[in-house]
């Protein structure tokens, strides 16, 4: 699954999809993915990759998941919340500014590599914003039939270029460049 350039700096919007377009499961299980995924699946992502932007629901789900070994070293996890939790996480920094400082505060954090965008209303607000270098896109061999879409409605018609895709056992890898 190559075809990552290291040290390029760009934002990335990384994703594993469903063939019928959902990123979690009802009730935002993701366990699913497991099935055909794991990070030591995707060693070259995971070295370009200097920092992690995720929403909170994002960032609870992944809480819950702990305990199954789904471990993802992406760098600097920045969780952009509008309410930080109570006990603090001193693995993660929660941000409660607007998305473009958000970014900012991730990306230079990223040191050079990228900066991974988790969470599907973080990303849609980052491809809203026109944040988004590339959408990188692991399509899973499942149909779900309900869940959290790609992208909800609201989104808006965003242009993309496709420059790379592969094939790796039952995964499919799909990306593209969001064009400005």
């Amino acid at each position: 699954m190559g075809d990552v350039n290291i040290g390029t700096g760009k934002t990335v919007v990384n994703r594993a999809m469903s063939l019928d377009g959902f990123i979690a499961a009802p009730g935002h299980a993701m366990d699913w993915i497991f099935e055909y995924l794991t990070a030591d699946a995707v060693p070259e992502v995971m070295a370009a990759t200097g920092a992690m932007l995720l929403g909170r629901g994002t960032y609870e789900v992944a809480k819950r998941m702990a305990d199954q070994d789904t471990t993802y070293d992406g760098g600097a996890q920045f969780v952009l919340t509008h309410e930080p939790p109570d006990e603090p996480d001193p693995t993660v920094t929660f941000l409660t500014c607007d998305i473009e400082e958000a970014v900012a505060t991730a990306r230079s954090a990223a040191g050079g590599k990228n900066l991974e965008i988790l969470g599907a209303d973080v990303a849609a607000q980052c491809l809203q914003h026109g944040l988004v270098d590339e959408i990188l896109v692991y399509v899973l061999p499942v149909l779900l039939g309900d869940g959290v879409r790609f992208s909800p409605p609201s989104l808006g018609r965003i242009d993309l270029e496709p420059f790379s895709n592969t094939q790796s056992g039952a995964v499919t890898t799909l990306r593209f460049r969001v064009r400005k």
